[in-house]
């Protein structure tokens, strides 16, 4: 308790607004986190993603919250990439503090990486012994050799020049907003029309989906939903929630209605992305201070809610960890997909998946074809319809919010119908029903730059015959 004690006021610092915070010196909290921050971030990126330590740390650790930005180059990081009897798995360890254990982020094959706690001792189970860059496609078989959109595209792209012009600039940095553009595809009628990369990129490099990962929740909500674990209209049985949070609907999660509180707009869950607290200690906290399904307010909690609910209506832990894989990923041949772990086996899929872009365009011509994917029906019919339909209280500003996935329209220049999951540092994954389009634009956008989807997906259309 005293530790999850201190981790808990320790959120309450990092969480208030930046331009709150008086000008002082980094706690050892906040180094606690940024080594966390740092030692997943290595972690996934080279094991998952096939980066180098130098690539990772020049733009994936550039550019991140303040509070952290500072802090990360000067940290040490080890990465241990071959497995060992005594020390376990691949891990990357990140020392911030004489007193205390450096913080460490495990590789497990299939499963990415996962935090400890702060000053943790265990050293996790030692799993066989299997070099982890052998093959970072532990479901792929022979999916790769398939006819795309399951397997890997052979035929060559061919781009209209206008449409390659556009790309081009998404890349530049200045065109569409000052974000870092990593990789671009454009979808059209299941044939990819542009693809590009920038330098350190490519089609089997994966990312960080961030928020994105909120509506491949909703995605895996809706495929319980059609095995009947789940129904979207009931209150959510969470074992952490013995109170008057009982009340609050499946359907009020998905759609940030949960009336629950957090300390911003947003809700920084860095102790659970970055210091190790597990998403069942995380829910434990938050208290109501609304009526659920009675005002919209963005936050990570109310994701990591919804798919505790998934485990629980699940029962079996073994069947819930292969669910995702299982029922989406592997069906979709989303071979280089991953979802990750806290370190009591809960998905954080508020934010931690890694993903590359080919597998996103998969992703969303699925959500284009309501859910059915090579003839055969995974979503209910009609649950595309449920995700992209506002319901309940809105955002203010900017694009409506349905049930994880943000509206697009005239309001944004955009074909009514338009419809995009979003994440951090520019991940996006936009669906333009009317025109039978996707588009996948990732990034490292560091804090205070920008990447417009919504100008670019409009350009995008000009551009198309």
């Amino acid at each position: 308790m005293r530790t999850r004690h201190s981790l808990l006021l320790g959120l309450l610092v990092v969480a208030a607004p930046v331009v709150a915070q008086p000008s002082r010196a980094p706690t050892t909290y906040d180094r606690a986190i940024a080594a966390g921050y740092k030692a997943l971030t290595l972690c996934s990126a080279i094991f998952n993603a096939g980066r180098t330590q130098a690539q990772a740390e020049a733009l994936e650790l550039t550019g991140i919250y303040p509070e952290y930005d500072a802090i990360v180059p000067t940290l040490s990081a080890e990465v241990i990439r071959i497995f060992h009897t005594a020390g376990g798995a691949p891990h990357v360890s990140v020392g911030f503090d004489r007193e205390l254990r450096p913080r460490v982020a495990r590789w497990r094959e299939g499963e990415g990486c996962t935090i400890a706690p702060i000053d943790d001792a265990r050293e996790g189970s030692t799993p066989r012994p299997r070099r982890p860059d052998q093959d970072r496609r532990p479901f792929a078989g022979s999916l790769d050799a398939q006819p795309w959109p399951v397997g890997e595209p052979t035929a060559p792209v061919r781009t209209p020049a206008a449409l390659a012009r556009t790309v081009s600039r998404a890349f530049d940095g200045a065109s569409f907003g000052t974000g870092r553009t990593t990789a671009t595809i454009i979808v059209q009628d299941g044939r990819i029309i542009a693809e590009h990369y920038a330098d350190g990129f490519g089609p089997h490099v994966s990312q960080r989906t961030w928020s994105v990962g909120k509506s491949i929740a909703g995605t895996l909500i809706g495929i319980a939903a059609r095995e009947r674990l789940l129904d979207p209209t009931a209150r959510v049985a969470i074992p952490e929630w013995r109170d008057a949070r009982s009340t609050i609907r499946l359907d009020d999660l998905l759609r940030m209605a949960s009336g629950l509180h957090s300390a911003t707009a947003g809700n920084r869950t860095d102790a659970v992305y970055f210091g190790g607290t597990s998403v069942t200690e995380e829910l434990a906290y938050w208290p109501l201070e609304a009526r659920p399904g009675s005002r919209f307010r963005y936050a990570n909690n109310d994701i990591l809610a919804a798919v505790r609910a998934l485990r629980t209506a699940i029962g079996d832990d073994a069947r819930y960890h292969c669910f995702p894989r299982d029922r989406l990923f592997a069906p979709l041949g989303m071979t280089r997909t991953v979802a990750e772990r806290d370190w009591q086996g809960n998905f954080i899929l508020s934010s931690q998946v890694w993903s590359t872009a080919r597998d996103l365009a998969r992703l969303g011509m699925f959500w284009l074809d309501d859910g059915v994917w090579q003839g055969r029906r995974i979503l209910p019919e009609g649950w595309m319809a449920y995700m992209t339909r506002p319901s309940g209280p809105q955002p203010a500003t900017g694009p409506g919010y349905g049930a994880t996935m943000w509206l697009f329209g005239a309001a944004q220049g955009l074909p009514p119908g338009s419809y995009a999951a979003q994440g951090n540092r520019g991940q996006y994954v936009m669906v333009v029903p009317s025109r039978r389009l996707v588009i996948v634009r990732r990034g490292e956008d560091a804090t205070g730059t920008n990447f417009d989807i919504a100008r670019f997906t409009a350009e995008t259309l000009a551009a198309l015959p």
